[in-house]
């Protein structure tokens, strides 16, 4: 079963729910029935960090809140992400556009590692405070992770994986998506936002408990000969020649 998840590595929301996300799957029996797909999705598209500005002086401009407000916001973000293990330095925090970083994570996926590389670029962006807007810092993380650093920054430095970006985006808009992180279960749930992992739980096993109940059950046609009554089969009984 596929959990699709629209995040942006600007919402600090999306790193908490993930790691929700994954303590749920962690103590589900049939995680390994599961496939995670992460999805583009920007919340200030527009934005261009020209003036190094940093994140308190962004959400006090762009949300008409003091500095001090903000830094009280913020606060309250970082005892939320403590109790999910996460130790977010907002204090480094740099503000930027993530288109590239979204480019850079369907180039993951083509390699088989756009969960490491989504984990990685949380990382660097709420908890080292890197530019995760720059090509060479998102260089950087792909190579940590395991990405060919040549390949990667030809990607980086032309516009491929712009058109996948700009659909996952298109998608969320038919989907009805207004923020992030916002987990869609089978095509059929959704969880949206930062759930308790009690939560994440719950809705993961029913959905999948309903997708493993359709799926078609394969009959397989013997093609013994009928009159061969010599057939060698072990089965809870023994092995004998029937």
């Amino acid at each position: 079963m596929k959990i699709e998840i629209w995040s942006d590595v600007m919402c600090p929301f999306c790193y908490i729910g993930k790691r929700h996300l994954e303590k749920a799957m962690e103590v589900l029996p049939f995680k390994n029935e599961v496939e995670i797909e992460w999805k583009s999705y920007q919340l200030n598209p527009d934005y261009h960090n020209t003036n190094n500005e940093d994140l308190y002086t962004y959400l006090s401009r762009s949300k008409g809140m003091s500095v001090e407000q903000a830094k009280q916001m913020t606060g309250n973000v970082v005892e939320m992400a403590k109790n999910a293990g996460l130790s977010f330095n907002f204090d480094k925090n740099v503000p930027g556009n993530s288109f590239d970083a979204h480019r850079f994570l369907h180039f993951a996926k083509t390699k088989g590692l756009q969960n490491e590389a989504e984990e990685a670029l949380f990382h660097a962006h709420f908890i080292e405070g890197k530019d995760t807007a720059q090509l060479k810092v998102l260089s950087a993380i792909g190579e940590k992770v395991g990405l060919d650093k040549k390949e990667l920054d030809s990607v980086l430095q032309s516009d491929e994986f712009t058109e996948h970006v700009r659909y996952d985006i298109y998608e969320s808009q038919q989907i009805g998506i207004r923020g992030v992180p916002y987990f869609v279960l089978d095509r059929k749930y959704a969880i949206s936002g930062a759930q308790p992992v009690e939560s994440f739980k719950g809705a993961i096993t029913q959905a999948l408990t309903e997708w493993k109940a359709e799926q078609p059950k394969n009959e397989l046609k013997s093609l013994n000969n009928s009159n061969n009554n010599n057939d060698a089969v072990c089965d809870e009984n023994g092995c004998e020649l029937s």
